[in-house]
């Protein structure tokens, strides 16, 4: 499950809201161990994801570098030809 929570910091174009609510919902899958929860677990899942998201936005907008952004898809490709 975690191998689609990808980095989201310092990338150009910047990361989006819908990004870091499917790497929140990954990361709140992972540690419950519910792909879906049932539903006596499901208000509490998705209060913990948005929770998450939140927290989440908060950090990569407090974050600070001197790198140069990176490319989405050049990142993405390496990633794919580390796959092979």
């Amino acid at each position: 499950m975690c191998r689609n929570i990808k980095t989201l910091f310092n990338f150009d174009p910047p990361v989006t809201a819908a990004e870091i609510q499917a790497a929140s919902l990954q990361f709140v899958r992972k540690i419950s161990g519910f792909s879906k929860p049932s539903r006596a677990n499901e208000a509490s899942f998705l209060a913990a994801v948005d929770d998450i998201a939140e927290i989440s936005t908060r950090l990569i907008h407090a974050l600070e570098t001197t790198a140069a952004p990176k490319n989405r898809e050049e990142q993405a490709a390496k990633a794919k030809a580390r796959a092979f």
